[in-house]
């Protein structure tokens, strides 16, 4: 298996060759880029579970490796250790759990500092509930109708964010839900423009002073694919092949804000 570029591990303070921090070591196993097999892909549950996890290797509760894996190839020892199953795979003290609710449930229950990430906010789970649907609707049916339900679901975000007037969905700290809104936000950005010119409309300030926020964050930079990767992840949904000059490009990342922000 490849491991990924991106590594955070808590400064070690030792005394008298003493580790000051006893943390855990949480190993993260997410899918490569089908590009080039290497760099992290555009596999929103991987993204949402390393954003999760780099937020608490931050506070220095745990140690983060993360691991990238080509699952067009996978290596043997792969194979071998999970079979047919497909990333992301959470490894803590040898312990693998495979299954999105079970990893959730993990990190909640298991990881230092996990319970404080997944606040109880039945409005905001609710909210952003289905957005990734419409998106995919989206690009599927490519009629005015489904851009409009997308274009309704974010009316909504924004609107929650300017009436709470926060920096992130449940305040000004982050948690669960901004770890999974903002993978989808930015699939919708780079997807959307990509395949039907979609757009979030400039008038949604407050929605896009959130991103300018998440953009500004290790967690979510550290962390997200590169427009290429998220481009063919559709492309090969769709059964469309990468151009070779595609292929080819250096990674770009959208992170530009078309309005000014003001703090």
């Amino acid at each position: 298996m490849s491991a990924a570029e991106v590594e955070t591990q808590p400064q070690q303070e030792t005394t008298n060759g003493t580790s000051k921090y006893d943390v855990p070591e949480i190993e993260l196993i997410i899918k490569a880029s089908t590009i080039d097999g290497r760099r992290k892909g555009a596999c929103l549950f991987c993204q949402e579970y390393f954003m999760d996890l780099y937020l608490l290797a931050e506070l220095k509760t745990i140690s983060l490796k993360v691991t990238t894996v080509d699952m067009q190839k996978p290596p043997p020892d792969f194979r071998t250790n999970f079979e047919a199953t497909h990333p992301p795979i959470l490894i803590d003290n040898g312990l693998a759990i495979l299954e999105n609710e079970k990893i959730e449930r993990h990190i909640m229950k298991h990881i230092p500092g996990g319970y404080n990430l997944f606040v109880q906010d039945k409005e905001v789970a609710t909210l952003i509930e289905n957005l990734y649907v419409k998106l995919k609707l989206m690009l599927v049916k490519k009629d005015e109708a489904k851009n409009n339900a997308l274009l309704t679901h974010l009316r909504k975000i924004n609107d929650h964010l300017a009436n709470r007037n926060t920096r992130f969905l449940t305040g000004d700290t982050m948690c669960c839900f901004d770890c999974e809104l903002m993978p989808r936000l930015q699939h919708i950005r780079v997807a959307g423009k990509y395949f039907v010119d979609f757009e979030i409309p400039t008038h949604l300030t407050a929605l896009w002073r959130y991103m300018y926020h998440m953009y500004q964050l290790d967690a979510f930079t550290q962390s997200c694919p590169a427009d290429q990767d998220i481009i063919n992840h559709y492309k090969l949904q769709q059964s469309l092949k990468m151009k070779k000059h595609e292929e080819l490009e250096t990674p770009t990342f959208t992170t530009s804000i078309p309005i000014d922000i003001s703090e």
